[in-house]
């Protein structure tokens, strides 16, 4: 029978569930809008079709602008006054700026409440920050892996809900049906969340103190540059993955099998992440990262040769499992390598991190596979990852060498 876990851990499982869940909804909330944004900005005005394509690319990406800018903020307002609290803060303000979305009549207006969204969310972020640090040590990988697989489950799904609810109740209605979900997220954190009391040290911070309270640096840095790294492979392939599809799929088949190779790895991810999580925490969080680095660079060059649709979805599938142990991985690493009270403010600039990857990645993709050729992007992107195992098998090995 296992042990019991400490008195103020007593909570974590259900903080886990309540978190898990809240997390699927939000981050559902925040995608289902893809398949159907370019019809909602032609709906309040925009005309022609570049016009289209352009304000639909800002209305999407406004939302991760703000996101990335204020997850530091919420992290270290978390660490100082209550994590529960962030939570309720971001699943109110995100079901007051889903159902604004849904109200919204010019695309001035769609932009400022997604840049709105951006602000007032954090739910997915903060319930990582909350449950590495709510966590028994002993148990935080396989929870951190859960919670990741929650959040993927919540972007395979999203898109496919987006599809399906606006022909049968509308686009704003859709926007408000998201709401009034997320809304009950809320009602859930509020009422069953249990957080242990802030340490004194937490609530005294100062603002300069953050990186002179880790004695060692290199773990968290590596982590802040590979949460980059995950979300730069992830997207690199964005921009030019419909076009890289039509070189060997049929015609007809082109978005199909281009969405499902998308969906593909985070599918993979979803299957894994519980698994990788629970050999973080048997075998060391910080190697489970090189691994997964490791064997995305390794799958990434195959999907620069491939000529068949299934090969694709295939490499992507396995690929998405790999990189399904980094999220809980990261946070793991963070929570193990700095102390509790600032732990909040490091994973919220790791969130920064990889919302800074989920820019570059699709500029980096659309570039090289404009000027250089498709290929060149799995194989860059290849490069970088393989680079990121380098440094963190070299890091990590240096850290236990020096802890001896």
């Amino acid at each position: 029978m296992p042990d019991a876990p400490p008195p103020d851990d007593r909570h974590w499982f259900t903080n886990l569930i309540v978190c898990t869940i809240g997390s699927f909804t939000t981050i559902v909330a925040m995608t289902l809008l893809l398949p159907f944004l370019p019809l909602y900005v032609e709906e309040i005005g925009v005309t022609g079709r570049a016009a289209i394509v352009q304000w639909s690319g800002v209305a999407y990406g406004a939302t991760f602008f703000t996101a990335a800018l204020t997850a530091p903020l919420w992290g270290r307002l978390g660490d100082r006054y209550g994590r529960k609290l962030m939570l309720i803060r971001a699943s109110l303000g995100m079901a007051v700026a889903m159902s604004l979305t849904g109200m919204a009549q010019t695309i001035d207006q769609l932009v400022a409440v997604r840049l709105l969204t951006g602000l007032l969310g954090g739910y997915a972020s903060g319930s990582m920050i909350l449950v590495a640090a709510q966590t028994p040590r002993r148990r935080a990988g396989w929870a951190l892996g859960v919670l990741s697989s929650g959040i993927m489950a919540g972007n395979l799904v999203g898109p496919l809900i987006g599809g399906v609810l606006p022909p049968l109740i509308g686009i704003r209605a859709t926007f408000w049906l998201s709401g009034a979900a997320i809304f009950v997220s809320f009602l859930g954190t509020t009422f069953f969340l249990r957080e242990a009391p802030r340490p004194a040290a937490a609530r005294k911070a100062g603002p300069g103190s953050l990186w002179g309270q880790i004695a060692d640096p290199r773990p968290v840095a590596a982590m802040l540059a590979t949460g980059l790294l995950l979300t730069f492979a992830l997207t690199s392939i964005e921009p030019i993955i419909t076009v890289y599809v039509a070189l060997f799929a049929p015609p007809d088949a082109v978005t199909f099998v281009s969405g499902l190779a998308m969906s593909a790895g985070a599918l993979g991810g979803v299957l894994s992440g519980p698994r990788l999580g629970r050999l973080g925490d048997r075998f060391g969080p910080w190697r489970l990262v090189a691994l997964s680095l490791a064997a995305a660079a390794l799958l990434l060059v195959p999907q620069a040769f491939v000529t068949a649709s299934w090969q694709l979805v295939s490499l992507r599938f396995v690929m998405g499992a790999a990189l399904g142990g980094l999220a809980p991985g990261m946070a793991a690493v963070i929570r193990h390598s700095a102390p509790e009270a600032i732990a909040g403010s490091l994973l919220g600039w790791s969130v920064s991190a990889q919302y800074v990857g989920q820019v570059l990645g699709p500029l980096a993709g659309g570039f090289l596979g404009g000027h250089i050729g498709m290929r060149a992007v799995f194989l860059g992107t290849a490069v970088l990852m393989a680079a990121g195992a380098l440094v963190n098998f070299a890091l990590e090995r240096a850290a236990r060498e020096g802890a001896r």
